[in-house]
């Protein structure tokens, strides 16, 4: 007889051990596959966040503007600069940056003003699309601003509301203007909504007495371009000039990103280790009743090695069942998962470690969402089955079948 056959057979002489056993291993592989791709959806969320918000995969700043920002460290020749990128694939935009303070009635803040070519941004970054109220920059209307919400609460100011900025322009001269609030940002950074205010570029120009260049640029990579790749192309690009990828510009942030993945393996290794517990006093409760039958099989010539095979099949034949059943069941999960999400409304708006939290979040599956958890269960699975198999390999037949 086939030694699967037998294997098969023997799984079903007590049906409620393997059900108990198959139960416990599909219930931790459906639990590790819809916690791999939740876990897969909230780091790539908070990457693309990131990235998409402000960072972009790479920026450019004159020399030591990043060390010491000022109104005069810019970047100069920004439209061959921009052109050339663009030929070479990659989005990018200019950005101005500014500091300065804004009042409202009695109430005032210190600012960062940012000008912006609103066509030139919306093709590296999401910012226009995360208006909390109001709506986003408009060129036909360069006395509208936007501004970041805790901002907007510090001056007490609605939408239509004016707004008095004061600074000193690139000339020396003190410049001031009035501003309408056209539109009030949901949570982005700590820095942008405690005192971001958004114009034009040209409005900036004009108020700043800035004439020509730039202190920022932000690229966005081709998708088939890996990450330091980009980085060298750009600094190619763009001589005696800092280029910096994001995992330089937020060291912090992308150490605590990859140590979120370490995590989620951490977690696979617990849930295998229960399961893998569970495997063992199965199998060896499975040992201890058969030692008779063992015993019998070895006296009429099967070999220890095809002793620990059957035991291993079985435990093989459990797994795969456990395996189909677990990745079917979590399919329609991950979709929810995936389509819906899990709903936190209670952390709408708020920002962690500088990432704007989505208050929805949403699973991402790959390939890796399966395989993953299976090969793992698999592993542990089968570490767990040795001992029990071994044992009864190493049975005696004659002092097997005198057991009781």
């Amino acid at each position: 007889m086939r030694l699967s056959r037998m294997a098969w057979r023997n799984l079903w002489r007590n049906r409620r051990r393997t059900l108990v056993t198959m139960g416990a291993m599909t219930l931790a592989l459906l639990a590790m596959i819809l916690y791999s791709g939740l876990m897969t959806g909230y780091l790539r969320g908070s990457e693309r966040n990131l990235l998409d918000l402000q960072l972009g995969d790479v920026q450019i700043h004159a020399k030591g503007y990043r060390d010491k920002p000022s109104l005069y460290a810019r970047i100069e020749g920004v439209d061959r600069l921009l052109a050339g990128l663009r030929k070479d694939r990659f989005r990018a935009a200019a950005i101005l940056l500014g500091g300065g303070l804004a009042a409202a009635g009695d109430a005032s803040a210190g600012v960062t003003f940012y000008g912006v070519d609103v066509k030139d941004l919306e093709t590296v970054s999401t910012l226009s699309r995360q208006v909390e109220r109001g709506r986003w920059l408009d060129p036909r209307q360069p006395g509208g601003v936007v501004i970041g919400r805790k901002l907007a609460r510090t001056l007490e100011v609605k939408l239509g509301d004016e707004i008095v900025v004061l600074t000193q322009g690139a000339d020396g001269s003190m410049a001031n203007e009035l501003f309408r609030v056209r539109g009030v940002l949901k949570g982005v950074n700590e820095g942008t909504d405690r005192g971001g205010i958004y114009m034009t570029a040209p409005t900036f120009r004009s108020l700043m007495v800035f004439p020509e260049g730039a202190h920022q640029i932000v690229v966005r990579r081709p998708a088939d371009l890996p990450l330091d790749a980009a980085v060298a192309r750009v600094k190619a690009l763009a001589p005696g000039l800092e280029v910096k990828s994001w995992r330089e510009l937020v060291p912090t942030m992308a150490s605590m990103l990859e140590s979120a993945a370490s995590v989620m393996y951490v977690m696979f290794v617990i849930v295998s280790i229960a399961i893998g517990i569970v495997i063992l006093n199965a199998m060896l409760m499975a040992v201890f009743e058969r030692i008779r039958e063992f015993g019998v099989l070895k006296a009429l010539g099967m070999g220890p090695g095809k002793v620990l095979g059957l035991v291993l099949m079985e435990t093989a034949l459990q797994t795969a069942l456990a395996a189909v059943v677990g990745a079917t069941l979590a399919i329609p999960g991950l979709w929810y998962l995936t389509r819906v999400g899990l709903h936190l409304e209670g952390l709408a708006g708020t920002t962690i470690q500088g990432i704007a939290w989505d208050p929805v979040w949403r699973a991402s599956v790959s390939p890796a969402t399966f395989t993953g958890p299976i090969y793992t269960l698999v592993f542990v699975v089968f570490v767990a089955a040795l001992y029990p198999g071994v044992k009864a390999a190493l049975i005696r037949p004659v002092a097997a079948m005198r057991h009781r």
